[in-house]
């Protein structure tokens, strides 16, 4: 059977979401508490590889599971293998995180099976971070560790101009770290900027991202916004497609993996066959 799960993260004490030797991830732990409550080794594919401490509040994996051990999950209780499932996982990370009695920082919300052509990753349509930024000291909470902290305010209506011939699908090595034999081509949906109240709050959305992009847009942006490089310039290293010293990378703490978008179950198969292609 293939299951879907449903998560959410606080990435400060992770490094990243993939499996490392020796450091604690986000796969590494999910992994580990699936395989002790299904008693078989389990293997997560992830919509979004994130980074060491990016945050996420709607990320999705999958995983195969025997259908006996996915039928046994309930025990004697009379709750669905599903919810049997995010009791089970939640109760066991809880006790791995370094924090107070009660407190997690990875939460499975739910757990349901699937159509076998679901793939976290290819199934998905698109994919949508937000950046979080307090320009001012108003906005500096110390109780948040999701927010950029600026002491000097930016020009959000020049960071959204400069935006905007972004937008659409380009060749993006300017603003990914590439990986060999990879394309670097991808299709920005969304790439905007708006106060709420005493934080800025920046979204970028596209089919998919390559290492490093929206924080290297985010870092881009910022630069217009506080007014040491002009509206043009995102643009120009656009046209430019190159990954050289002119890279400006966000820090990572301010980023939040929003939500992933799937079509109808239908078109699980068909969306996962068109996003394998090479675009480039």
């Amino acid at each position: 059977m293939r299951i879907r799960i449903d998560l959410a993260y606080n990435g400060t004490d992770f490094h990243g979401w993939a499996t490392q030797p020796g450091l604690r991830t986000v796969q590494g732990e999910l992994e580990a508490a699936l395989s002790m409550v299904l008693r078989e080794p389990v293997t997560l594919t992830v919509a979004g590889r994130t980074d060491a401490g990016v945050h996420a509040a709607g990320q999705t994996a999958h995983f195969e599971v025997d259908d006996a051990g996915w039928a046994a999950l309930p025990g004697r209780s009379s709750r669905e293998p599903g919810e049997s499932l995010v009791r089970k996982l939640n109760a066991i990370t809880a006790r791995g995180a370094d924090g107070p009695p009660g407190y997690t920082d990875v939460v499975v919300k739910a757990a349901y099976e699937v159509p076998d052509d679901f793939d976290a990753r290819f199934s998905a349509l698109w994919r949508r971070y937000s950046y979080r930024i307090a320009d001012e000291p108003r906005g500096w909470d110390p109780r948040r560790r999701d927010v950029l902290w600026l002491d000097s305010p930016l020009d959000v209506d020049a960071m959204n101009r400069a935006a905007a011939p972004l937008l659409g699908e380009h060749d993006f090595l300017s603003f990914c770290r590439p990986r060999e034999g990879a394309s670097t081509t991808r299709t920005l949906r969304a790439l905007g900027f708006e106060r709420e109240g005493d934080v800025i709050v920046g979204v970028a959305e596209a089919d998919a991202f390559c290492h490093s992009q929206v924080r290297t847009l985010m870092g881009t942006l910022i630069e217009v916004g506080r007014g040491a490089r002009s509206e043009s310039w995102p643009a120009q290293r656009l046209a430019e497609a190159s990954r050289n010293g002119e890279v400006v990378v966000a820090p990572a703490h301010a980023l939040t993996l929003e939500e992933v978008g799937y079509p109808d179950a239908s078109e699980y198969g068909a969306q996962a066959s068109a996003a394998r292609r090479f675009r480039g």
